[in-house]
């Protein structure tokens, strides 16, 4: 397989725990949309569910060095992808709870809720994020100062 689903895999590993299915045709739909210049920097897997009790929506997200891309790989025909470039994130929130945790990220348009993720897992996957998107709104101020 390819390196979305290598990290999505170690990360299983390394945070077991966590309710997700079919990670594999997951990450084959997020390898096919990452663009040309375009790095892996994280990967995991999450629920995209409002409630925690709803465990049939596995998706593989992926952080890469312009945006997060989110990929789910229906179970007859069809895919889900969305991403979220640096400009539309406003911020996120994380709920630690008894046996799974769940991160919100707000953007401009919509609020992405991944649910059922390992306690343990929650603070590397808010450190990550919050950093690659400190770091790349920066990047956006100063180009929209150049302009």
């Amino acid at each position: 397989m390819g390196k979305v689903y290598d990290m999505v895999y170690n990360f299983k590993r390394k945070y077991p725990g966590g309710l997700v299915f079919r990670i594999k045709q997951h990450a084959q739909v997020v390898e096919d949309y990452i663009n040309p210049g375009e790095e892996v920097k994280y990967a995991f897997c999450a629920q995209k569910n409002e409630k925690m009790s709803e465990i049939f929506n596995s998706y593989v997200i992926c952080l890469t060095n312009k945006r997060i891309l989110l990929g789910h790989k229906r179970m007859v025909w069809g895919s889900f992808l969305s991403t979220i470039t640096p400009d539309l994130y406003n911020d996120m929130q994380v709920y630690h709870g008894l046996f799974w945790g769940k991160i919100t990220i707000d953007t401009v348009k919509e609020t992405v809720v991944l649910t059922n993720i390992s306690n343990k897992a929650l603070d590397e996957i808010e450190t990550t994020i919050s950093e690659f998107m400190l770091e790349a709104k920066k990047k956006y101020q100063n180009e929209e100062e150049r302009n």
